[in-house]
């Protein structure tokens, strides 16, 4: 045979054996990059920065890729409800339980805490300041104070909304003609306020990690029903086949681990812990 057709032939096969080479590792390749779940969580978790400094951690450990959804936790837990999320990360623990015992969800786990509070003028002129919330909501609705409320089903906004019940407010009229809804999230929510020089309520999280805060400061804060828990719950496949279980269910184990509790508690701003594990205290 001719060297140079030979040469020819060989090349041909050589490209041909890549080839097929190639095309037998693009299913593994395609399977790794697809290793991917949504997050339905809530604006505090990602505002805050804890996602930003959680998940590479997670995706380190796993090679799994977490597209988080933020928004308030009732939207969060509809998410679920239509299967449009693998797994959540909220904070509103009644309706958690709730939503796994109607069986969206296949285990509800605590993951971690911090706490609400309430922040406003720093010359407090409704004279809120104090360690009982009850008492603060009364005054902040008797003074017809401004106050932002997220207003969106969030978590935050359902634990707002107990603590004007406990203070013998349960409807706007009593409120306050100051009362405004901005149905935002929480970084959103803390702008107007520090535009506004008003009262809002926030998780202490996002506060700390917040830049913009005028002439705000925290005026109450240590009430225990203040107390912010946060858990996490994989989407029953029972009800959304579609649902990637395994990859939610690695991220439900991981967070809780270990691994996972210590990355959560070195998350700081400026020396401030922002969020404190407890998986196996419930």
């Amino acid at each position: 045979m001719n060297p140079t057709i030979e040469r020819r032939d060989i090349g041909r096969r050589v490209l041909l054996g890549l080839t097929l080479a190639g095309a037998a590792w693009l299913p593994l390749a395609a399977q790794a990059q697809g290793k991917s779940i949504v997050m339905a969580s809530t604006t505090s978790t990602e505002q805050s920065g804890l996602f930003a400094h959680l998940l590479p951690e997670f995706k380190k450990a796993t090679r799994i890729d977490v597209r988080v959804v933020a928004q308030g936790t009732g939207q969060a837990l509809d998410m679920g409800r239509r299967g449009d999320a693998d797994i959540l990360f909220v904070h509103d623990q009644v309706a958690e339980e709730k939503f796994v015992a109607d069986g969206f969800g296949i285990e509800r786990k605590p993951v971690m805490y911090n706490d609400f509070v309430i922040i406003g003028p720093r010359t407090d002129p409704t004279g809120i300041k104090g360690k009982d919330v009850v008492q603060g909501m009364k005054k902040l609705g008797a003074g017809n104070a401004a106050f932002i409320s997220r207003g969106d089903k969030s978590g935050t906004n359902a634990a707002e909304l107990r603590y004007w019940k406990a203070a013998g407010i349960d409807g706007a009229a009593g409120k306050g003609t100051g009362y405004k809804e901005c149905g935002c999230g929480m970084g959103p929510a803390l702008n107007i306020a520090a535009s506004a020089n008003a009262y809002v309520m926030a998780d202490r999280g996002t506060w700390l990690s917040f830049k913009n805060r005028a002439d705000l400061a925290i005026l109450v804060e240590g009430d225990k029903r203040l107390f912010n828990q946060y858990g996490v719950i994989v989407i029953d496949p029972a009800k959304h086949a579609h649902v990637k279980k395994d990859q939610a269910q690695a991220f439900a184990d991981w967070v809780v681990s270990p691994p996972g509790q210590a990355t959560i508690a070195s998350y700081k701003i400026n020396g401030a812990q922002l969020f404190f594990p407890n998986a196996n205290s419930q």
